[in-house]
């Protein structure tokens, strides 16, 4: 018995109560930001996956430790400059090594938000993203974390 072409071929669409998330647990420790960015995005978008849907979120959980001893190429620390507007004239601005004395977590949050898509799902995509610096450790044992290696060189 022949079967309609219609019914071989059917696009596989996750929805959102489908997927079951992940826990992963990261090191950052000597790792470069961009790299270790891209490849975080990546599994809060849920693109490692076979089942990816861009409308839904099929991503997972990461849980980043040791943010504090991250590292950038080249002279970033002192060239990469921050900025930002408060409304007023004129934006406010600070580099690399200011920021990573004031937030060191915020260095690879900010890396993250801005390789996610630009819309309303990235929100709750970035929510996924959990940062601790060296002297803090993570809440999130009860989840049972895989421990994965990221930006390999």
């Amino acid at each position: 018995m022949e079967k309609k072409l219609s019914e071989m071929h059917k696009t596989f669409m996750a929805k959102p109560g489908d997927v079951e998330k992940k826990w992963y647990v990261v090191d950052a420790t000597d790792k470069v930001v961009g790299r270790l960015a891209s490849d975080i995005a990546m599994i809060l978008m849920g693109k490692h996956r076979p089942t990816y849907t861009p409308h839904c979120d099929t991503g997972d959980y990461v849980i980043v430790t040791n943010v504090d001893k991250i590292a950038f190429t080249g002279t970033k620390w002192d060239k990469k400059v921050y900025t930002w507007t408060t409304g007023y004239p004129g934006l406010r601005s600070e580099t690399a090594a200011e920021r990573h004395a004031k937030h060191p977590e915020m260095i690879l949050r900010e890396a993250v938000r801005r390789m996610l898509p630009k819309n309303k799902l990235a929100v709750k995509m970035l929510a996924k993203l959990k940062t601790y610096t060296s002297d803090q450790e993570h809440p999130h044992q009860a989840q049972t974390p895989e421990v994965i290696e990221l930006a390999k060189k």
